[in-house]
């Protein structure tokens, strides 16, 4: 079992930055990935990036690619969201989730499928 507690969403004007955390507890030994989704009103739930364990590798869709970045504190058990240069397409509520599975090397989880464990969410709003 793991549990993830997210924080750090608000409002913020474009163009502005937000750092978001996610702490997780449990048998966070066995995290292959944690993953950063967001879901906006009336659309599905997109994954943003994620970050493997093992390595620190990470990963981003385009759209974001070049304004955000993820980074951990392992010591933590925490990984963080920074988020620059924020746009109003960015306004959503942001999961982090987990995956724990026995994943092969250079697998990339970004499915929400492909996620057992998710946080609580945070509201993120960019106004214009």
């Amino acid at each position: 079992e793991v549990q993830l507690v997210e924080s750090g969403g608000g409002l913020v004007q474009a163009g502005g930055s937000l750092r978001l955390s996610c702490a997780a507890s449990g048998f966070t030994s066995d995290i292959y990935a944690i993953g950063w989704f967001r879901q906006a009103p009336g659309k599905e739930r997109e994954g943003v990036s994620c970050i493997i364990s093992s390595d620190g590798s990470t990963y981003y869709i385009d759209s974001v690619k070049d304004r955000f970045s993820v980074s951990s504190d392992n010591a933590k058990n925490t990984v963080y969201l920074q988020m620059n240069s924020l746009e109003p397409e960015d306004t959503a509520v942001y999961y982090c989730a987990a995956n724990l599975s026995l994943g092969a090397s250079g697998y990339v989880p970004f499915s929400r499928y492909e996620y057992r464990y998710w946080g609580q969410g945070t509201q993120v709003t960019v106004s214009s």
